[in-house]
């Protein structure tokens, strides 16, 4: 999942990671058969289906499904399922803002199960642009220290365009430009360093550090709109300081 704010890394998500097996390997299904479908089926001569399939390999995504998604998304099997992307813009407690991807077969569902799941979990749909203006793309790349120090990943990725190293509680987190997170990758790799993730994201840069009350309403939302089967990606400004972190754990 995208956002790699501190939020996301809690205990009491954690128990939930195996439950949504199933639904992570749907999406990155959804993602290859879309390349297939726009690129044709050689990953070869389609870097962004040969990206998908290397990305749902990463996660365990079974080779007879991908090779499945693959046929089906170029229309190898008379089966095949057009997608259309929509991004929704929402306002959650406290001044939070959520950009919630989308990726459907069906404009109408999606926007309906959207518009209840935030409805029910105390958010607002709010109007194209109203959130959006304040995220950025970038190229986000998450990195486990393991030992590693702050001058060792920027050494590495320094003539790769990164364009900040931030570091968290467990990992680093380089960001780059969107048409730069490949090159950062690739001297990741080759200086010996393993990354956890490697995405294009959607990045605030004003970060709204959301107190008990607000996180516990903020963490509801953002479960209701994870659980919807268009759902690809949530991108957020909320974090949470350790403070609040802990409390949450101390409930769960």
């Amino acid at each position: 999942m995208a956002g790699h704010s501190k939020w996301a890394n809690t205990k009491h998500r954690k128990a939930a990671v195996d439950a949504k097996r199933a639904k992570i390997n749907a999406r990155y299904i959804k993602q290859i058969e879309v390349a297939a479908r726009n690129g044709g089926p050689d990953p070869a001569g389609n870097p962004a289906l040969d990206l998908a399939v290397s990305k749902a390999k990463k996660n365990s995504v079974p080779n007879d499904n991908i090779d499945r998604a693959i046929k089906r998304g170029a229309g190898l099997t008379g089966d095949a399922v057009e997608y259309e992307e929509i991004m929704y813009e929402v306002r959650g407690p406290q001044g939070s803002a959520l950009l919630v991807e989308c990726l459907t077969d069906n404009r109408n569902r999606a926007a309906s199960e959207v518009r209840v799941a935030v409805t029910r979990s105390g958010g607002t749909v709010a109007d194209p642009g109203s959130v959006a203006y304040m995220f950025q793309r970038k190229g986000v790349v998450t990195v486990p220290k393991e030992g590693l120090t702050e001058d060792d990943v920027l050494a590495a990725v320094l003539e790769a365009g990164v364009e900040e190293l931030l570091e968290h509680e467990d990992t680093f987190e380089v960001q780059s430009e969107p048409q730069d997170l490949q090159e950062v990758v690739t001297a990741l790799e080759g200086a010996g360093i393993t990354c956890d993730s490697d995405e294009v994201e959607f990045v605030s840069e004003v970060k709204v550090d959301l107190d008990l009350a607000a996180a516990k309403k903020f963490l509801k939302l953002h479960d209701a709109l994870e659980d919807l089967d268009d759902v690809q990606n949530i991108h957020t400004n909320a974090d949470l300081s350790a403070d609040t972190m802990a409390a949450l754990d101390a409930e769960s």
